[in-house]
């Protein structure tokens, strides 16, 4: 099991990267090379940079993520390329896509784009808070430990 962040944007990358840390597990963070940093990251904590271009990113996080990993996005397009791969995906507010709500979620997609495409208005992204944080680590930790557990099982 690993840890895919889907880099571009991701308010989540140093709690994700925290979480991992404790649970020892690897993080991969996939991202344009807009973002390259030459910040210090723990030993745990690989990049994958690809060239400019909107869904650069999530071509390779397809090309790469395995079945067991968990993937870190907001995007539901990419959710719902990889969650027949086996993969669990969180969203960065701590609720996880599945094959039982990821239908919804880009039908509510579309229709919001048909709306703004149209001249419409749609209500943007909430101001990511503390407590977003807080959510999102403890929802983090609950399905590494549940995914460990269901492990062990087999």
């Amino acid at each position: 099991m690993k840890l895919v962040i889907d880099g571009d944007g991701s308010p989540v990358k140093d709690t994700t990267i925290e979480v991992a840390l404790e649970q020892l597990l690897d993080v991969l963070i996939v991202t344009s090379i807009d973002h390259y940093s030459l910040k210090e990251y723990p030993e745990n904590v690989s990049f994958v940079y690809v060239d400019k271009g909107a869904d650069a990113a999530d071509y390779k996080i397809v090309q790469l993520i395995k079945t067991g990993d968990i993937l870190v996005t907001q995007d539901y397009g990419l959710a719902s390329l990889v969650l027949p791969k086996g993969v669990r995906v969180l969203h960065q507010l701590g609720y996880e896509y599945t094959k039982d709500n990821i239908d919804g979620l880009l039908e509510q997609r579309y229709f919001s784009a048909k709306v703004r495409k149209s001249g419409g208005h749609t209500k943007g992204p909430k101001t990511f808070t503390k407590a977003d944080r807080e959510t999102f680590k403890a929802k983090l930790i609950d399905l590494i430990q549940s995914m460990r557990s269901e492990s062990n099982k087999n």
